[in-house]
Parts: C-alpha cells; structure tokens; sequence
C-alpha cells in the first residue's frame, strides 16, 4: 500500500493510528499475567506498559492523546478507545481498587491515579533490604 492510499484511510482502519481496535480486542482480553493489588505496582505497570505499547495504545494513559471536543471527528473513536483501554485497566486491578476508579472515565485520569497511589516506594522497605544489601558477604 502507498502513502497516498494510507493517508486517505480513515484512522479506524489504518492499522498503525491509535484508534485502529483489531477484531479480537475486547474488554476480556488478557494484557499481563497478574492484577494490581497495591504491592506489585512497578511490575504490574512495566508489564502493562509494554501491553498498551504492543497494542498502540499507550498514548491514552501517557496523555499523548486527551479528549478531544465533542465537534471533533475523531470524538467518538476517542471514547472508543478510551473505554477499551479503561475495560483492560479495571480487568487487571484487584476489585478493591476497581471500586476506587469505577468512577473515573478517562484512562489517562485512572493510571495517573494509580501511579500517584502505589508508585511510592515503602520507605521502611528500602531501607531494610539496603540494610540486608550491606550485610552481605562471601562465604
């Protein structure tokens, strides 16, 4: 296919534009091996990232891509894609958190709330295993 025909494919077809949805996504889809629960934030999010990447739709939670105005043409494939990408996050986050973003309807406002909440590191944490770090020795 040349430039010319990709350029005047509507986005929802181009299969490289973010608002393309192959036939097999749906909201039961599995993206990463494990749910959030609080404790596995950083591999959770780092497998979720790569997911969304794979998928070409990071760019709904990294904010690369906001809601556009209702006038806009591309609105309705937005809250498409958007609510896919909504569908997946609560399908990976234990229920008790679900119930903390049922509310919220934008992706890019979910996984800034998740990251806010449990990207912090347990201080106490750190500093013990850096203290069993240093305790280390040969032999």
């Amino acid at each position: 296919m040349n430039n010319r025909n990709r350029a005047a494919q509507p986005p929802t077809e181009d299969i490289s534009s973010p608002y393309f949805l192959h036939p097999s996504d749906n909201p039961g889809i599995t993206l990463v091996p494990q749910q959030l629960n609080g404790s596995n934030y950083a591999t959770w999010s780092r497998s979720f990232t790569t997911a969304l990447l794979a998928k070409n739709k990071l760019v709904f939670v990294d904010g690369s891509i906001l809601r556009p105005p209702r006038e806009d043409l591309l609105y309705h494939q937005w809250i498409r894609c958007n609510s896919m990408v909504i569908s997946w996050i609560r399908n990976f986050v234990s229920s008790q958190i679900c119930s903390s973003i049922m509310y919220l309807d934008d992706a890019y406002t979910i996984w800034f709330d998740l990251k806010e909440r449990f990207s912090t590191a347990d201080s106490t944490r750190v500093y013990q295993l850096k203290q069993q770090f240093m305790s280390l020795s040969q032999g």
